[in-house]
């Protein structure tokens, strides 16, 4: 099991999630994005898409893929973040996460995703992290890009019609895929 410690010095468990966990990574997801309690933090796009952000049959999903990882993140045996990992040939896709709303902002955010990165890397030796934002996030693609990614144009389109991914409130949605070069970086470089 991997430790690290965040900025107030409590230790955080990394591990990957299990089936029990379905429930709660649901809640944690839906509450850092979606709704009045995401407002609390930074990461929420309750102004841009209504409805669920997952459900427990995505988290399942996630956690039955051959070629991925769904992290749970836990600080005193509590679930406080989650982050997805899968493998795709070179590189990995980092995708699914969620920190606390009432913890966001506090440094635990850049310490998973270093951990990511380095789990990611040794695990299955790519050198690339890949993500896709929605494009209009610029505060959170800039938080990206303070941790290394780069942002290189290409959109994917918004699923829309599909309410599995939420009930947009526009028409200008798309996802930008990011990129970092994780190769031969430490694990507290992108912190």
């Amino acid at each position: 099991m991997d430790t690290a410690t965040p900025p107030d010095s409590a230790r955080l468990t990394f591990r990957d999630a299990t089936e029990s966990d379905a429930p709660a990574l649901v809640t944690l997801i839906e509450s850092a994005y979606r709704g009045d309690s995401s407002r609390a933090g930074w990461t929420t796009e309750a102004d841009i898409l209504q409805g669920q952000r997952t459900d427990e049959q995505g988290v399942r999903e996630v956690l039955d893929a051959p070629a991925g990882r769904l992290l749970a993140v836990e600080r005193g045996g509590e679930l406080v973040a989650c982050c997805q990992l899968e493998h795709r040939r070179d590189a990995a896709y980092f995708g699914m996460f969620a920190v606390r709303p009432g913890l966001q902002g506090g440094g635990l955010g850049k310490l998973i995703i270093a951990e990511a990165e380095r789990t990611a890397r040794e695990s299955w030796g790519v050198g690339e992290m890949h993500m896709t934002v929605i494009s209009l996030r610029e505060d959170l693609i800039a938080w990206y890009e303070r941790r290394g990614y780069r942002r290189t144009g290409q959109l994917t389109p918004f699923p829309y019609g599909d309410e599995r991914f939420g009930v947009p409130q526009r028409d200008d949605l798309a996802f930008e895929l990011l990129v970092k070069n994780i190769e031969g970086i430490d694990v507290g470089e992108g912190a």
